[in-house]
């Protein structure tokens, strides 16, 4: 592509996601989302495969009709209420369709199938940004609406867990392994948001970070099915030995930096009486547990072939940037120890 056209495209995604946090007005909040959507799409479609032809399609049918019902429910807000202001009180009629349509521009189970097949048909560099900073937008707007049907929010972040964890067990490529893995941490986000929204904010920082170190990884590797994982340790095997530590921060395992949110969240739904969630959302963990430790399995345990072409790619330097992956993938493994300080500050 172009620079200077990936300069203007990336210019825009910033654009749109400043307008959305920026502006306190509905109308501005969907013109940033649609500008965030339209400067996507021309870098999903970049390769000129079906593949990614059709996920450019498809993600802009979910993002315009989630825009549309935003727009409209906004809209209907406007009449009922007489005034535009996010962090005002919306109707509840109104607030139950806004809750809706973010959900479904994020992905958010049910309204969760277009994820794993848009994700599919992309790079691993787009896939990232689709997967961590097109989220941005709207759970900004998720976090200042005032949600008047608590219940909404816990039926989508348990059917959220659930079907992020179930969805996975099968999949052979990483990306659709990827995408349900989002669709099951934004599960967890869910469930706190009403009850602490600065705990939803440390928790989608959190998956970010990890998220960005497994994509990288990935990149680095060159690497889009498991059977493919079985030749990283001849790509990069220094890399190789932090793969099963990232995937399984990623699955929420202590010592690593992915427990610190989900203990967080657990923490905050005992107290709030929410047992009986906390049990689902944690047993609900142990099925994405399961299919990480597939891939830790096909990564670090399971050896391809030994022959003279397969054992060359190590001796070859790479020319790719690495300190991006580095910053990412230490901070993906190490940040437990400021759990303290964080519980001290969403104390505050």
């Amino acid at each position: 592509m172009n620079p200077y056209i990936l300069t203007t495209l990336l210019l825009s995604l910033g654009l749109g996601t400043t307008l959305t946090f920026m502006g306190s007005h509905w109308v501005l909040a969907w013109m940033g989302l649609e500008i965030n959507t339209l400067a996507i799409i021309p870098l999903m479609s970049q390769q000129h495969h079906p593949r990614a032809t059709e996920a450019a399609t498809k993600y802009f049918l979910a993002q315009a009709t989630g825009a549309a019902t935003l727009l409209f429910a906004a809209i209907t807000n406007a009449w009922m209420e007489g005034q535009w202001d996010i962090a005002q009180t919306c109707h509840p009629i109104t607030a139950t369709l806004l809750t809706v349509a973010l959900a479904l521009k994020i992905g958010l189970a049910p309204l969760h199938s277009w994820v794993p097949e848009v994700l599919q048909g992309l790079n691993l560099t787009t896939g990232l940004i689709l997967s961590t900073w097109q989220k941005l937008a709207p759970f900004a707007l998720l976090l200042q609406l005032q949600h008047n049907n608590p219940t909404l929010l816990i039926i989508l972040g348990m059917t959220s867990t659930l079907v992020g964890g179930w969805g996975g067990l099968n999949q052979t490529q990483l990306r659709k392994v990827l995408a349900y893995s989002s669709i099951a941490h934004l599960g967890w986000m869910m469930l706190v948001l009403q009850l602490s929204p600065s705990l939803t904010l440390l928790t989608l920082i959190t998956y970010f970070l990890l998220t960005a170190a497994t994509f990288l990884t990935l990149k680095m590797n060159n690497s889009t099915n498991i059977n493919s994982l079985t030749l990283s340790w001849s790509k990069a095997p220094a890399l190789t030995c932090m793969i099963p530590l990232m995937l399984l921060s990623l699955g929420g395992l202590p010592p690593l930096t992915g427990f610190m949110p989900k203990w967080m969240i657990l923490l905050e739904l005992s107290k709030a009486g929410m047992s009986a969630v906390a049990t689902f959302a944690a047993l609900s963990a142990l099925l994405s547990l399961y299919f990480y430790l597939r891939i830790t399995y096909a990564a670090t345990l399971t050896m391809a072939p030994n022959t003279a072409l397969g054992t060359a790619p190590w001796r070859t330097p790479s020319a790719q940037v690495t300190l991006p992956l580095t910053l990412t993938t230490i901070m993906a493994m190490c940040l437990l120890p400021l759990a303290p300080s964080a519980l001290a500050m969403l104390a505050l």
